[in-house]
């Protein structure tokens, strides 16, 4: 080496000074940013909600340190309110994105885009997001994500069919508690996940290798319509519980008469009479490909609901 470096002419000695001094400089930034994917705080955005509760609490239970994404968390976070946002990634190196209310409304992928920048600016390193299955806007939302995560972040997509616990912790809980349950579904079956099993995905993901760039879709063990989940709700709780299809109109009026704003019930239900058509009736291997088990059936949610008197008025 000795013998390579007193052969060279000056120009050649200025060239290779700068480029060790190009090699120092680059790897003096690199040591300056969070490593993509690193040990450190993970922001779980809506983290109060169905999936998020689940993705924290797992997170916690491993030791990790969380932060609560939501109105009320500390600092707050407010996806209608931009400015609540820099608070909220700074010193985290990893985020569960869960938008609300539905990234199948309009707007949500320039929400969540300018989120994503932001986050990435700040240092966040690896992002997970939740996304729904044939939905056109939430398909754009993840497009947008991936670009704005380019080659600074880590990201992999968690597409989720409808989650069974909006019939225990959701939305339908009352419906349910009332013995009959109205929805814009007709006779289209539904293959329903479990939350847990969304949770896990979400969870094996930022904090795994393996899971980078990557689309899980991830379904339950069963495509039920909504007469058979009926069913399965009234043998492990014990009331009957009988399902009553309404058109999407008559759904979106009854959410406005129990105080939902119309806006926001004509979204919800419209959302609903377009990805409730059959084009997701069919079954993945998310679960499986994600975990390496299947995931959990219908049946099994029904009788742990139940169990925790979900369904007791």
């Amino acid at each position: 080496m000795t013998q390579t470096s007193q052969s060279q002419n000056p120009t050649q000695q200025t060239a290779q000074r700068a480029a060790q001094q190009t090699a120092q400089q680059t790897a003096q930034r690199a040591a300056q940013q969070p490593a993509r994917g690193a040990a450190g705080t993970t922001l779980v955005l809506a983290g109060t909600g169905k999936t998020g509760a689940r993705v924290a609490r797992r997170l916690a239970e491993r030791g990790a340190s969380v932060r609560i994404g939501s109105r009320s968390g500390t600092p707050p976070f407010d996806w209608e309110d931009a400015r609540t946002w820099p608070a909220a990634v700074e010193g985290t190196s990893a985020a569960y994105v869960a938008y609300v209310p539905d990234l199948g409304f309009p707007g949500a992928a320039e929400t969540v885009g300018a989120f994503t920048r932001l986050a990435v600016d700040h240092g966040v390193r690896r992002l997970v997001l939740l996304s729904g299955r044939g939905e056109p806007e939430a398909q754009r939302t993840e497009q947008v994500l991936r670009n704005a995560c380019a080659d600074d972040a880590a990201w992999t997509v968690v597409r989720s069919s409808f989650f069974a616990q909006n019939f225990s912790e959701g939305f339908l809980v009352d419906a349910v508690r009332v013995g009959v349950l109205p929805f814009p579904a007709g006779d289209v079956a539904e293959p329903f996940v479990d939350a847990d099993d969304v949770a896990d995905v979400a969870v094996a993901a930022l904090t795994e290798p393996g899971h980078e760039g990557q689309v899980y879709e991830v379904t339950g063990a069963r495509s039920l319509r909504f007469a058979e989940v009926a069913a399965e709700i009234s043998a492990a709780s014990g009331r009957e519980v009988t399902y009553a299809p309404v058109s999407v109109e008559q759904f979106a009026a009854g959410m406005v008469e129990e105080g939902a704003p119309a806006e926001f019930a004509a979204l919800l239900s419209g959302l609903f009479g377009e990805v409730l058509d059959g084009r997701n009736a069919g079954l993945t291997d998310g679960v499986r490909r994600a975990l390496g088990r299947a995931p959990r059936d219908f049946s099994a949610y029904a009788r742990s609901a139940a169990a925790l008197t979900a369904w007791t008025s």
